[in-house]
């Protein structure tokens, strides 16, 4: 049964909440939340809808929610405690229920996002607090936004079958539509040092290849049915990586040939959101169906596994090289959890993700700024972006 179709539990307002909130999302992701206080609650629904016109909604929907889902520990985390303390700093973004996501630095400092829910691209100065958002052809509803050698913001037109480029001086904004109708889903988008633009595309079990001097678009599948290609990296040099969110793979595209190799991982039940590439070249990668981070040396083809902090339902999510460490976050508990693992050490050190007053999740996607002295995440539950830096003595 769908989320949308799931039916909250009996009691008054239950037919107002059901109405109001499933004009956005299901009904499932009100289950599937720890509960929150009437303030929390409160504060949760802001981030969404304005209420505040309609006062007697407003506080019917606040009593059921707070009575019917009060604060449990019924996906508590796991903390561990460690030497190292960090800092976060966040933004709300403006626009109400657009499911904020994906921040990107760009040269001038300037921090980039995409609203999926609302076709939403926007930029923030972080110096200033100043933000501003860009309308996106109706029904993009962007995954993903990089920031590439032109200086353009390029995102990826998740419902539209496209792939676009934003001029932040003219607001011009080109599309490139995929020449497969089967290539329905751009996904997450990675430039390469020759400038090339590579794509997963989740659902059509694609991987993407776009050059921005001949608008050309080549598209491959991958080898195995449902690997559902997804997280994109690109390694120093330029061999592409792709994580596999339907099957237990990492996929290795060459950049020439774009001949795809599947690199099998050991258990069933694993599934790959994302992966990230440290100096070494070795590929780190999150087991989210299994909840574990994992290692892959492509040199040496081993493979090793460490279990996440909060246990195999913890759903490991976004991960970043970051600071000398393995960062990522454990999508599956509440609060949301930002993990750090010590490869050296192999030990872990974990923070709750602040998401505004509550803990409502979701990061899906992390980067470093161009520097490396800072990592940016978002909350799009709340639609919150957010940066994290290390504090040094």
């Amino acid at each position: 049964m769908p989320s949308s179709a799931l039916a909250l539990p009996q009691g008054a307002g239950r037919d107002l909440v059901e109405s109001v909130c499933t004009g956005c999302h299901g009904t499932g992701h009100i289950e599937r939340s720890s509960g929150y206080s009437r303030e929390d609650w409160r504060f949760l629904i802001s981030t969404m809808v304005d209420l505040s016109g309609n006062p007697p909604a407003q506080d019917a929907i606040l009593d059921y929610l707070a009575a019917t889902f009060p604060p449990s520990d019924n996906r508590a985390a796991t903390m561990v405690s460690g030497p190292l303390n960090i800092s976060f700093e966040e933004w709300m973004v403006p626009t109400l229920g657009q499911r904020s996501r994906d921040p990107v630095e760009a040269p001038d400092g300037t921090i980039w996002w995409v609203g999926q829910w609302l076709d939403i691209l926007g930029r923030l100065d972080p110096q200033t607090g100043e933000m501003e958002e860009f309308r996106l052809p109706s029904g993009a509803r962007p995954h993903s936004v990089t920031i590439g050698p032109d200086g353009m913001a390029w995102y990826t037109g998740n419902r539209n079958a496209t792939m676009g480029r934003f001029d932040p001086a003219t607001r011009e904004i080109t599309e490139y539509p995929m020449p497969d109708p089967a290539a329905r889903d751009p996904h997450t988008a990675e430039f390469d040092a020759e400038g090339i633009l590579w794509f997963s595309l989740q659902g059509s079990n694609m991987i993407g290849r776009l050059d921005p001097e001949t608008s050309e678009v080549r598209l491959v599948r991958s080898p195995r049915d449902n690997s559902r290609p997804y997280g994109v990296k690109i390694a120093e040099g330029g061999t592409v990586w792709v994580a596999c969110n339907g099957a237990n793979c990492l996929l290795r595209i060459d950049p020439d040939t774009m001949d795809v190799t599947e690199i099998t991982l050991p258990e069933e039940g694993t599934t790959v959101r994302r992966l990230d590439i440290d100096e070494d070249g070795i590929i780190w990668w999150v087991n989210s169906g299994l909840g574990r981070l994992g290692r892959y040396d492509p040199v040496s083809g081993d493979i090793t596994e460490w279990a996440s902090p909060s246990g195999p339902r913890s759903h490991p999510y976004a991960i970043a090289i970051f600071d000398g460490a393995v960062w990522y976050n454990e999508s599956g508990v509440r609060p949301d959890m930002l993990v750090r693992f010590d490869p050296e050490a192999e030990t872990f050190q974990s923070w709750p993700i602040p998401s505004g007053p509550v803990r409502g999740g979701i990061l899906r996607h992390m980067r470093t700024t161009i520097d490396g002295s800072a990592l940016l995440i978002h909350q799009s539950g709340t639609n919150h972006i957010a940066r994290v830096t290390v504090e040094r003595e």
